[in-house]
């Protein structure tokens, strides 16, 4: 079927890498709808900005951007959230919405139990899973709270929605403190801002960045768990808006690690795609859950490059009530959102490495942001200034998570 129309909520790389998937599968152009235009989408082919609304954050502006766009398409329409904050009101508005499209949505009550970080760390618990010793903290404790572990100390939002919406000196998406006295500027700061919910604080996993992993799934309307893909971080970004998010990615399977993460979802009844982050703990031989992202995540176009492509799972399932059944992905590639000349430079170990260029030079390689059905002259010169300041940016900001730039 390709007499559709693809909605995308949001205009970042998550995006472009969905599009790019309805695009290499069905031959179409998608469409997005959101509060801000941002380069990764910009003077693309793929996708055009159909609806931009500052305000479509907000619950009544969203449901009416949505209902009045769809009453002027005559196709059917695939509505796909690509932000943690667009899921959440998906999923508040999903009958108000479900007569002009089609989609996959968990239960309100279902996001809000495993995108809120210690609404997910109990879920953990309760299923057996590892996660990183935790604690929390308040805008009202934070300054006399006591520490149940050492330091350096992870410290993260637990509230992802609120957190990307406030703003203060020095902001980045993860801190780590090395001592009480970072500990206690970080979450000074973080608490005159804006922000005002629970910090999430951890335990630092030792180990490089290709000891995390990140697990992409897509599950149906039925509840069951239709594709799962898991990847191995080499590298990730540096930048203050970017730590933890990933530079470039080994496609790899662990049958052992799916099948337990596959039995999670099932029975926390999970709809749509899911993300996780961990990383393995090479002192106990475990892997650590850090979160779950309520959509695909921003690298998840690594999924559909090594050839198992998210939009037909989602299309087969909302839109042609197909049985796909379950897939695991098993092939072997390399995604990179950072120039290869930066993973050659920054990834420490030698056999990683080897595999990397091996791949690459065997044409197993996509990035995502660059398409050559995608050609533009505006495009393309874009995509080389950004690709020539990743160089830059990594070498100020290699190994920084404090509060500083």
């Amino acid at each position: 079927m390709t007499d559709f129309l693809p909605v995308l909520l949001g205009s970042d790389a998550n995006v472009y890498g969905m599009a790019r998937s309805f695009y290499q599968q069905y031959g179409i152009t998608s469409v997005a709808v959101c509060k801000g235009a941002l380069v990764a989408t910009a003077n693309s082919k793929l996708v055009h900005i159909a609806v931009l609304e500052p305000r479509l954050e907000e619950d009544d502006v969203f449901v009416k951007t949505l209902v009045d766009f769809a009453k002027q398409q005559t196709k059917p329409l695939v509505l796909v959230s690509c932000a943690d904050g667009y899921t959440i009101l998906l999923a508040r508005h999903r009958q108000a919405l479900a007569p002009y499209y089609h989609f996959a949505c968990p239960e309100l009550q279902t996001v809000l139990d495993l995108d809120i970080k210690d609404n997910f760390y109990r879920a953990c618990e309760a299923h057996g899973l590892s996660y990183p010793k935790t604690a929390t903290c308040t805008a009202e404790n934070h300054k006399n709270i006591s520490l149940p572990f050492e330091f350096p100390v992870i410290i993260k939002p637990s509230n992802s929605a609120a957190y990307w919406n406030c703003s203060f000196p020095h902001k980045k998406k993860v801190f780590l403190a090395q001592n009480r006295q970072e500990f206690d500027q970080i979450t000074d700061a973080i608490y005159g801002s804006s922000y005002q919910d629970e910090l999430i604080l951890q335990e630092y996993i030792p180990g490089d960045d290709n000891c995390m992993r990140v697990l992409n799934a897509y599950c149906g309307l039925d509840r069951k768990v239709h594709l799962m893909a898991l990847g191995r971080p080499l590298l990730e970004e540096q930048t203050p808006e970017g730590i933890g998010n990933y530079a470039a990615i080994l496609s790899v399977h662990d049958g052992e690690l799916l099948a337990r993460m596959r039995a999670f979802l099932e029975d926390m009844g999970w709809v749509g795609f899911a993300n996780f982050d961990m990383k393995y703990d090479t002192r106990t031989g475990e892997y650590k859950l850090f979160e779950m992202n309520p959509r695909q995540g921003r690298s998840s176009y690594f999924v559909t490059a090594s050839g198992y492509n998210l939009a037909k799972w989602l299309v087969e399932d909302v839109l042609e009530h197909k049985d796909t059944g379950y897939t695991e992905a098993d092939t072997e590639s390399l995604w990179m959102i950072a120039p290869y000349g930066v993973i050659r430079k920054y990834l420490k170990d030698p056999e990683l490495l080897a595999q990397a260029a091996r791949l690459k030079k065997a044409g197993k390689c996509s990035h995502q942001l660059f398409c050559k059905e995608d050609f533009t002259l505006k495009r393309f010169l874009w995509y080389i200034r950004s690709q020539a300041n990743y160089y830059r940016k990594t070498a100020r900001y290699y190994g920084n998570k404090s509060l500083r730039d």
